[in-house]
């Protein structure tokens, strides 16, 4: 515990300077979850974009104004600090004042899951304690991706099993090989599924028979299986994904949501037909646009969206257009 509180120091003296104060600050950290203690993971979760004013600061009044309209929608809880959140360009403090932000801003029923993952062991440990102190509810943890071609199985169940030991909140596995190059291995995806306190995945791969078989071969263990988009929402509730953490639920929360209800009530017909309108905008702010596309599609729709930091850039005005079409032509603009 004293090395946690070491490796913990530098972060808390920035939290300590910010006006937004965790919840519980101060408590002590608590022990991780006792075996069979699992967080219930079903339902929508966005993974929050964040604002950032004209001058590049994080705007945490408009993170605050969405979180006031998102709450007429019934998502299960929030991601905060995802790849949408821009984490990798923001610094350790404000990547905690965010998550204490939004803890204080949204109901205690609501999951808050925190972005802890760090490139080093030592570092996601301290990142996942500050989160753990800053209110959120479970850690993902997105898989260490700079030295990819020594992230051997060994390796990465080495790493979730020590920040899993040390974390005092459930963990949840984080596997976009999209950006990390790197796929978590289905052997350590398995073998960590058995640690008391990992509760689940989020993978945002699109494998859909991987998916299929993560579920089928965790059932035993409580496993609980996130899909990472809402281009494959619909094929992940089929295989029996418990719920999806989506980056187009910051736009369309509602549709998504309305979704999962169709999948959970068996309405399937009506299920495909809303998912096949939502394929062209969730590949528009994916793998086409990226973040800039959410954020001007949130800026339609009424959300602050806004600037992302350097170096990402705005999109240009063809790109605009396409993005437009791509909402306009399945009626959602």
């Amino acid at each position: 515990m004293a090395q946690h509180r070491r490796l913990l120091a530098p972060l808390r003296l920035g939290l300590a300077a910010l006006r937004w104060r965790p919840l519980g600050w101060g408590r002590g950290l608590s022990t991780p979850a006792a075996p069979g203690t699992r967080l219930d993971l079903r339902g929508i979760f966005p993974p929050l974009t964040t604002p950032f004013t004209a001058q590049g600061e994080v705007d945490h009044s408009q993170l605050e104004e969405n979180l006031h309209r998102f709450a007429t929608v019934p998502f299960r809880g929030f991601v905060v600090q995802g790849s949408s959140g821009e984490w990798p360009y923001l610094t350790p403090q404000e990547r905690l004042a965010v998550v204490s932000c939004v803890r204080q801003a949204v109901p205690k029923d609501k999951l808050l899951l925190a972005g802890s993952g760090c490139e080093s062991t030592q570092g996601t440990v301290a990142m996942t304690v500050g989160m753990a102190e800053a209110g959120a509810d479970a850690a993902l943890v997105i898989t260490p991706c700079y030295y990819r071609g020594a992230m051997t199985s060994a390796a990465l169940i080495h790493h979730y099993s020590q920040v899993a030991d040390a974390s005092p909140i459930p963990v949840v596995l984080y596997s976009v090989p999209a950006n990390t190059g790197l796929e978590l291995p289905l052997e350590a995806v398995l073998t960590l599924s058995q640690h008391p306190n990992i509760v689940g995945l989020k993978d945002s791969g699109g494998d859909i028979t991987r998916l299929g078989l993560i579920v089928h071969k965790t059932r035993t263990e409580a496993f609980q299986v996130l899909v990472g988009s809402a281009g494959f929402l619909l094929a992940g509730y089929a295989i029996g994904a418990c719920g999806g953490v989506c980056v187009l639920a910051n736009v369309l929360g509602a549709q998504l949501c309305q979704l999962e209800r169709l999948c959970q009530e068996g309405r399937w017909q009506e299920a495909q037909a809303l998912q096949l309108r939502l394929i062209e905008p969730n590949v528009a702010v994916t793998r086409k646009f990226g973040i800039p596309a959410v954020k001007q599609a949130m800026e339609w729709l009424g959300y602050h969206g806004g600037p992302c930091r350097a170096p990402l850039r705005p999109l240009s005005e063809a790109q605009l257009e396409e993005l437009h079409r791509d909402f306009s032509i399945n009626g959602w603009l």
